[in-house]
C-alpha cells in the first residue's frame, strides 16, 4: 500500500470500514488455493473489529502463503525464509499500539524458523500468528516440509516421507508460556472466521494452525476430512470457539475446557483424530511485551541517554 494512500485513510478518524478497504493488489494464488479463504476471513476481521489500515502490519516470510502482505492494502513487511516471527517481534516491540498479524507457511514456521517459533511463542507477545499449514513446500514445487505425512511421495522425496510429520499443535502446546494454540480449516469458513476473532481478541500470542489445501501439488492430502465431516472433531465449550450452526453441520463433536493444558496435550498428540477448535488459552501468562515495556522517550532525551552513556567510557 502507498503511504500516500494511508495518509489519506489516516485522516478520516470515524468511518465505517469494508472488507475492500484491505484490498491490495491483484492475487496470484493458484484456482482454488486455500489461501484464498484465509485472505477473506481476515479482510472480513479487520474490518468487522474496525482495525485502521495504517495501523495494522502483516509480516511473512517465503512461501505461498507468505504473499499475503501484497495482498492486504495495510503496511506489510515481507522478510526472508523463516524469519517472519522476529520481524513481527520487531515491530510490537517498537510500535505496541499496531496491530500484528504474522502469516507463514509450514516449511517457514516448522523447519528454517523453528527456533524463532519457540522463542517467540515463550515472550508471548501481543500478534496473532497464523500457520497455513498443506503440508508441502508449494512454492518450491512439491518438496517434503515438516509437516508432510510420513510415506506421501514428493520431488525431494520420491519413495515416500522418511519422517513422521511434525505436529504443529503439540509441539506448540510443549512451549513454555504458550497462551493461545488452536486449529482451524479454511474449507469451513464460518470455524475459520471465528478463530480469527477470538485469536486478534486474546491478549497475548495467539497461534492458529489452518489446514489448507493446495489444489496443485497436494489435492489428495485432506481430500477424505473435506468429503467425510465425521473424520473431523469440533472441540465445544462456552470458552471455546463457537461459530454459529456448525454444531448442525458436524455430529462429531467434543467438549474440550480450553484452560486445561494437559488435556490440550492429549487431544492435539492424537493422530486418530483431526480435531478443530481452540486447545488452549491463558490470559494470565506474563507478556514480554508488557514486561519490558517504559515510557517512550523524545529524540532529545534518547540522545542525551546515549551521551550519558558513552561519558562512561571517555579516556
Amino acid at each position: 500500500m502507498s503511504t500516500c494512500s494511508l495518509l489519506a485513510l489516516a485522516q478520516s478518524e470515524d468511518r465505517d470500514y469494508e472488507r475492500a478497504d484491505y484490498e491490495g493488489v491483484e492475487v496470484r494464488w493458484c484456482p482454488g488455493c486455500g489461501d484464498y479463504s484465509v485472505l477473506t476471513a481476515t479482510q472480513r476481521l479487520l474490518a468487522e473489529e474496525g482495525l485502521k489500515p495504517e495501523e495494522t502490519v502483516v509480516v511473512s516470510g517465503i512461501g505461498c502463503s507468505s504473499r499475503f502482505p501484497h495482498y492486504m492494502n495495510t503496511y506489510g513487511f515481507h522478510g526472508i525464509h523463516g524469519r517472519a516471527l522476529t520481524l513481527a517481534t520487531g515491530v510490537k516491540l517498537n510500535r505496541p499500539e499496531l496491530s500484528v498479524f504474522v502469516v507463514m507457511g509450514d516449511g517457514d514456521c516448522c523447519s528454517i524458523g523453528a527456533g524463532h517459533w519457540l522463542h517467540a511463542t515463550r515472550y508471548n507477545i501481543d500478534m496473532v500468528v497464523l500457520l497455513l499449514d498443506n503440508e508441502i513446500y508449494g512454492l518450491t514445487k512439491k518438496q517434503t516440509s515438516p509437516t508432510t505425512p510420513q510415506g506421501y511421495k514428493s520431488n525431494t522425496q520420491p519413495r515416500g516421507s522418511f519422517l513422521p510429520a511434525l505436529n504443529p499443535l503439540e509441539a506448540t502446546l510443549g512451549i513454555t508460556n504458550a497462551s493461545f494454540v488452536a486449529q482451524t480449516a479454511e474449507w469451513v469458513p464460518a470455524h475459520l472466521y471465528a478463530t480469527l476473532q477470538a485469536a486478534y481478541r486474546h491478549k497475548g500470542f495467539a497461534f492458529v494452525r489452518i489446514l489448507q489445501r493446495c489444489p496443485h501439488f497436494t489435492p489428495d492430502i485432506m481430500n477424505e476430512l473435506v468429503t467425510d465431516r465425521d473424520q473431523v472433531q469440533l472441540l465445544m465449550h462456552d470458552d471455546g470457539i463457537n461459530a454459529p450452526g456448525l454444531d448442525k453441520v458436524f455430529e462429531n463433536r467434543r467438549v474440550h475446557d480450553p484452560s486445561n493444558l494437559d488435556a490440550a496435550r492429549r487431544l492435539a498428540s492424537d493422530s486418530q483424530q483431526t480435531r478443530l477448535g481452540l486447545f488452549f488459552r491463558d490470559e494470565s501468562l506474563p507478556r514480554y511485551d508488557d514486561l519490558r515495556r517504559t515510557t517512550r522517550l523524545t529524540a532529545e532525551e534518547r540522545i542525551e541517554l546515549l551521551n550519558e552513556e558513552l561519558a562512561l567510557y571517555a579516556v
